[in-house]
């Protein structure tokens, strides 16, 4: 399934913002945790959003305008340590700004590393979806990397971290290499937005 897709602006401040006409899916995660792979998987391309090796490269919030049906945000990513407490600040109230600005969300879409124990900063941002209200899908990213073990092990793991913080939805296992969980993905998304 591919879709046309076009990117709209990479948004420095609130004023950048486009207007908020369509259902937005707002993607967060740590730096380098797969949110632009991602994002080209479920678009169908690999030049859309720009992957890059560089933990914390992206410092806007970037928009795309999917299909004239919705769009996905692509927020910064965030706990990178390398990256100056100046611009985690900047980046922190940038984000902030956009979920207390009214726009029209749909979903947001939070990634975790599959490979990882849930992380202080990954906690830290859902336990504060959960205390606004935002609905959220959490999704376990890179599980190719994982044996299938190890997989169920971390599913398992995972699942009762986050319901210790009130996460009630399931959990989508993902790889952006291989296509696993894409679909469901896409299926959650749809069913936000109220396409398809």
């Amino acid at each position: 399934m591919h879709f046309r897709a076009t990117f709209e602006i990479g948004a420095a401040s609130p004023h950048q913002f486009p207007e908020g006409t369509l259902p937005e899916i707002a993607f967060a995660g740590r730096s380098n945790v797969g949110k632009s792979s991602l994002l080209n998987a479920l678009l169908g391309t690999k030049q859309l959003a720009r992957v890059s090796t560089t933990p914390g490269k992206t410092q806007e919030i970037n928009f795309y305008r999917v299909d004239e049906d919705f769009r996905f945000v692509d927020l910064p990513g965030y706990g990178y340590a390398k990256t100056s407490k100046a611009h985690r600040r900047s980046w922190g109230k940038l984000i902030t700004n956009y979920f207390e600005s009214g726009r029209p969300l749909a979903l947001v879409v939070q990634l975790f590393d599959s490979r990882l124990p849930l992380q202080e900063s990954d906690a830290r941002v859902l336990r504060w979806f959960v205390e606004e209200g935002f609905p959220v899908q959490a999704v376990l990213t890179k599980v190719d990397k994982l044996k299938q073990g190890e997989r169920v092990r971390q599913e398992r793991t995972l699942t009762a971290s986050l319901e210790e913080i009130g996460y009630r939805n399931r959990i989508i296992m993902l790889s952006s290499l291989k296509g696993i969980g894409r679909k469901e993905l896409l299926q959650s998304i749809f069913l936000a937005a109220g396409s398809r």
